[in-house]
């Protein structure tokens, strides 16, 4: 069981579903990251903290249901969202002994500025440091009281590299320590580099991401397409099972992406690039392979540079004679070249 469990929750706003029931459990010991609109991800938080009640289903906190309770349960949770502020006239040493005698005991203060990377910082007043520098006050804030779960919305955005790296090595250790993490994130990139656990949250429902290390996964034609071998008792023919999966590089991970989640392929240098909801991931398969690999889910090569989604293609656009755009349905509307000769190919395709 979970420390933190939705059980067929859903989140209704007028007649629109902000996301149909499901079910998740966040586990001690590891990050749950869930990839979500920045509405979707303060709906889903605001469920634990009382902010924003489930329209259906229960959230529950160590088995009780939260309900209403949150505040006789926040002595065990950490809550940090992106638009959180702090007192600017305050030094980071103040901001946080403010919250250790808010809560009677906790950690001590050298030891929380130490673990945000802030001891040279912590007798400078707040409003004189940067951006990323707040958000480590902020982290250092939340784990004052030695809670049990943190909860981050968007933890990386806007964070330099120095504090992303901190906020990696703070994470590490409050898990190995037994804690629980819940991030909500826009970016999938984010989710894969920092989660152990990742799931994609929207209208459609709760999906899990396949994602395995790259040392423990040989990068080759067998992580997106595996046949068994033909077996038979009677020695007759056996059917054969494919396994389709388009593999992706982030960090020392690989993401396995249903090949219709992409929208449109794109080669940089010699180097795939899988174009998914706004956001862009390195592929080893050369283009050839993918065109073979993705014609059969409606993928066009329209261009020796690209593969498109035929599905989110949403207008053919005829600049001169000889010049062509697509254009697609994907959150940045991005346009790919059309070739000459793939016009007429892309017309037999479709049947006009």
């Amino acid at each position: 069981m979970g420390i933190l469990e939705f059980h067929q929750v859903e989140k209704m706003a007028g007649n629109q579903v902000v996301f149909p029931r499901f079910d998740l459990s966040v586990e001690p010991g590891a990050v749950t990251a869930v990839q979500c609109e920045h509405e979707a991800g303060l709906q889903l938080i605001g469920m634990v903290t009382g902010m924003a009640p489930a329209s259906h289903g229960e959230v529950r906190f160590a088995g009780e249901p939260v309900g209403r309770r949150f505040r006789d349960l926040a002595s065990r949770v950490g809550v940090v969202l992106l638009d959180d502020a702090l007192y600017e006239r305050l030094t980071p040493v103040e901001q946080l002994r403010l919250f250790r005698n808010l809560y009677g005991a906790g950690t001590p203060i050298d030891e929380l500025l130490r673990s945000v990377g802030l001891e040279e910082s912590g007798r400078t007043r707040i409003s004189k440091l940067s951006y990323s520098e707040k958000r480590r006050i902020l982290l250092g804030q939340v784990l004052v009281h030695q809670p049990d779960l943190l909860i981050l919305q968007e933890p990386e955005q806007n964070l330099d590299v120095e504090s992303r790296i901190i906020l990696q090595r703070v994470l590490t250790q409050f898990k190995e320590d037994g804690g629980a993490v819940l991030m909500t994130t826009s970016n999938l990139e984010n989710a894969v580099s920092m989660g152990d656990t990742i799931y994609r949250l929207n209208s459609g429902g709760l999906k899990l991401f396949e994602v395995a290390d790259e040392e423990n996964v040989e990068e080759s034609d067998s992580i997106s397409t595996v046949e068994a071998e033909p077996v038979s008792e009677d020695g007759a023919p056996a059917p054969q099972l494919q396994f389709n999966k388009i593999p992706a590089k982030v960090n020392d991970k690989l993401i396995l992406f249903d090949p219709t989640e992409i929208i449109f392929v794109e080669s940089v240098e010699g180097v795939s690039q899988l174009h998914v909801q706004g956001e862009t991931f390195s592929c080893a398969i050369k283009m050839a392979d993918l065109e073979t690999r993705l014609q059969p889910f409606g993928f066009f090569r329209c261009h020796r540079s690209y593969i498109v989604n035929l599905q989110r293609v949403r207008e053919v656009i005829t600049w001169t004679r000889n010049s062509y755009s697509l254009i697609l349905e994907d959150p940045n509307k991005s346009t790919v070249p059309l070739s000459k000769g793939k016009y007429a190919e892309l017309k037999t395709f479709l049947g006009i």
